[in-house]
């Protein structure tokens, strides 16, 4: 699954995705029983076996120095059971709060630990989100109910937490194959099935054509990979089973991801709980939204191009520091920019700083995770001025230097030798 890219430009990894991609007709699993019989009209998933799913620890078998570091992930570790890795809890639920109306006994599942952390209860074979949530930056108890007018969804359940179950609005997500008939899963977190498909042929016979190799796929659908989860959207069917969706039901990897997925729509002009003005995210679980409208992703560049789900020391799973991942492609020699004598004439700012970073201006935080944390945009376009005064986009400029103005940040980018003043 993993690309580590070295020292190609963008072009080669064009090439390098052409020359990787194989017919899905050997890659993509069968659909497991136990799936809705329904499927999107259109909808294919080629196959060449009855793969069924066996677990990430089979995969430890044969991968075991890979298994070890995804086990340590947030991946492997999304939802986790309190009563057996109590570690896991961040708050101290013995200190009384107003929002606090639930004791740890309630808890059945355990959701997140970076941002912010959720709490799920289990009434019969349904998990329901608990009224508040941990703010894991500032270190405090905040109220977690999805507001009116926000969540495509909202007006599809009840007013009232335990009138939304988690089955249909995160757990497809936070799971491998879950069966939204019997409300199973064959592994909560995602597993190594996720991304790869069930993997029992594989298991049985070891060889690249029984199982599903992202990197083997061609860029579309190798970002699907990914895109399945980290995408704002809608199932194309919907409701099923009575219930409304907010996950792309029936999917499998290697099947195509737009005969079962559509992503939030949006015009421009206007913002929404999903997007700003001009097109980019505006919340978090936006990252694919944002990808697919960049250069980056019409080149050919995958997620994986970046980030390693199978774990890495680097912060976001990058498969290098920041500080020098983006120019693995991107140095004043490369065709893909940037087009001055040395890094720090572009950026302006010197070497190791925080705005000589090329995510400070390409990927600012401006994505809502939690009350003012924010995660990165992923469009890669820089916001100018203009854009923040005719659109209401944050601009990065001003994420740092937060006493001037927009009219402050067009005037210094006018006198720097190198940017064009046409885009400005």
């Amino acid at each position: 699954m993993r690309i580590r890219l070295r020292a190609l430009t963008v072009a080669a990894v064009v090439l390098f995705s052409a020359a990787m991609t194989v017919s899905l007709s050997s890659q993509a699993p069968a659909v497991p029983a136990g799936q809705p019989p329904a499927r999107v009209p259109g909808a294919t998933v080629a196959a060449t076996s009855q793969a069924t799913y066996v677990g990430s620890t089979t995969c430890r078998t044969c991968h075991g120095a890979i298994y070890e570091r995804w086990s340590k992930t947030r991946m492997a570790n999304v939802v986790t059971d309190p009563s057996q890795h109590p570690e896991v809890v961040l708050p101290d639920f013995s200190k009384p709060d107003p929002l606090l109306t639930f004791k740890l006994d309630d808890v059945a599942f355990v959701y997140g630990t970076k941002w912010k952390q959720r709490y799920f209860t289990k009434v019969g074979n349904d998990y329901f989100p608990l009224p508040a949530q941990w703010d894991v930056t500032h270190k405090l108890w905040r109220a977690y109910m999805v507001q009116p007018n926000t969540d495509w969804w909202v007006p599809f359940y009840p007013a009232d937490n335990m009138k939304r179950p988690t089955g249909p609005l995160c757990d497809g997500c936070h799971s491998v194959n879950y069966n939204v008939q019997t409300k199973t899963v064959s592994e909560w977190n995602v597993g190594c099935e996720k991304c790869h498909g069930p993997g029992s042929e594989h298991a049985r016979q070891p060889i690249p054509s029984t199982i599903v190799n992202p990197a083997r796929l061609d860029y579309v659908r190798a970002n699907d990979t990914c895109l399945q989860c980290h995408t704002q959207g809608q199932p194309l069917t919907n409701p099923m089973l009575g219930q409304y969706y907010d996950w792309p039901v029936g999917f499998h990897q290697g099947a195509s991801l737009k005969d079962f997925w559509k992503l939030e729509e949006h015009t421009l002009g206007e913002t929404t709980f999903t997007h700003f003005a001009e097109d980019t995210g505006h919340k978090n679980r936006m990252q694919g939204n944002d990808f697919v409208q960049s250069v980056m992703y019409r080149r050919g560049v995958t997620c994986f191009s970046c980030h390693d789900v199978h774990g890495t020391p680097n912060n976001a799973e990058l498969i290098k520091p920041v500080r020098d991942l983006c120019t693995t492609c991107h140095g004043p020699s490369s065709p893909n920019g940037p087009h001055a004598a040395s890094i720090e004439a572009h950026t302006h700012h010197a070497a190791g700083s925080p705005g000589g970073e090329c995510v400070a201006c390409h990927m600012p935080r401006i994505e809502q995770t939690i009350a003012d944390v924010n995660v990165r945009s992923h469009t890669f376009r820089f916001i100018t001025p203009t854009m923040t005064d005719q659109y209401k986009i944050p601009n990065p400029c001003l994420s740092c230097h937060s006493d001037h103005t927009t009219d402050w940040v067009r005037e210094t980018l006018k006198a720097w030798s190198g940017p064009s003043p046409w885009r400005l």
